[in-house]
């Protein structure tokens, strides 16, 4: 049955440095992977206290004159997340770019405004002399001070996802370039992550691999579960999952979420075994997923995580704008949190608002 809560499960997950492996097909059936570009959208949501949440921080940054950004921090479990905060304006997408990577500098002046157990993966120390965007070629490029070097090997796969990601959530930038102390990077200085071409998004974040998978004939999915923070607030966490190729990719992702994460320690179920994934199909700029789950009955709410994580995981991985979910024939889907899923849902404005 669909349950209208996560189980709090925890278990040890290895450090993994493997670069993602194309899958040289689209992900939904027909589709190549050269039709699909990689979507860029804002990260911002989380469950009602946290919709909640995002809603008052819209409202004090309008208040206030500032503007949210999302940015991606290090849990405590050493995952990157994203985390909305409010910062003050910028009149420039590039000066807002700016501000995003200061605020993820462990231990910097934004240090105090993040919420807890969340910290930044930026070396101590690190400033950010600019960031430029070419919005012809949807690029930014950064140039980080000298401290940015200053870091552990284990971090520095966390480093490039970080700043990738939260770079590509601002409007109009696709790819990431990285210079240091104004020169461009070939490569990161300590373990020697490639940089010879553009960062995207393709990079994965959180990366794993599923049990049994061979790397060569594997294909990246990435999935949304929940996680709580220290204060025992839910937020959403996005792992890049390799898995065997299939013929049909997207049918594959919410496949992977009823699976459920590999780290269940840490990760929390949003699907259970008992839900069947019908039909996936993609009409215009909407993905409509049909589920049969056998104890469903129309009028009955269904767990806002679980909808929330089919809404996130699906525009992620098929650059869809928005989602269509009928669960055993019905439309007229409504969550935990009172919102109406009958029309396609697009991702929303706000993920992980968590108050500091």
């Amino acid at each position: 049955m669909i349950r209208t809560g996560g189980w709090k499960r925890r278990a040890a997950l290895g450090v993994l440095t493997i670069p993602l492996l194309t899958a040289g097909c689209g992900l939904l059936p027909g589709q190549s992977a050269e039709q699909i570009d990689p979507p860029v959208v804002q990260y911002n949501m989380g469950n009602e206290e946290a919709a909640q949440a995002g809603a008052a921080l819209a409202d004090t940054a309008a208040k206030q004159g500032g503007q949210q950004l999302t940015v991606y921090l290090k849990d405590s479990a050493d995952y990157l997340a994203p985390v909305t905060l409010t910062a003050d304006p910028a009149e420039e997408a590039g000066e807002a770019g700016r501000i995003a990577l200061e605020m993820m500098v462990e231990d910097g002046p934004h240090a105090g405004e993040l919420p807890a157990g969340f910290r930044g993966i930026l070396p101590k120390g690190t400033g950010v002399s600019s960031v430029h965007i070419d919005a012809k070629q949807k690029l930014a490029t950064v140039d980080f001070t000298k401290p940015f070097t200053d870091y552990s090997l284990q971090d520095e796969r966390k480093i490039v996802e970080a700043i990738t990601w939260t770079l590509t959530g601002i409007a109009g930038v696709e790819q990431v370039e990285i210079l240091h102390e104004g020169e461009k990077l070939a490569e990161m200085p300590v373990d020697g992550y490639p940089l010879s071409k553009p960062l995207t998004r393709q990079i994965g974040i959180n990366l794993e691999v599923g049990p049994g998978v061979e790397h060569s004939q594997s294909m990246p999915v990435t999935l949304y579960f929940s996680a709580l923070s220290e204060d025992n607030k839910q937020y959403y966490v996005p792992v890049t999952r390799l898995v065997d190729r299939s013929e049909e990719p997207a049918r594959e992702v919410l496949q992977q979420l009823i699976s459920g994460p590999l780290d269940t320690r840490e990760l929390n179920y949003v699907m259970t075994s008992d839900v069947e994934v019908k039909s996936i199909s993609l009409k215009g700029d909407t993905v409509t997923v049909e589920l049969n789950e056998e104890t469903y009955e129309e009028g009955q709410q269904l767990p806002a995580e679980m909808l929330q994580a089919v809404v996130l995981s699906v525009t992620e991985n098929t650059g869809a704008a928005k989602v269509l979910i009928r669960v055993n024939g019905l439309s007229d889907v409504v969550d935990t949190n009172n919102r109406s899923y009958a029309e396609p849902v697009g991702r929303p404005d706000f993920v992980n608002a968590l108050k500091a």
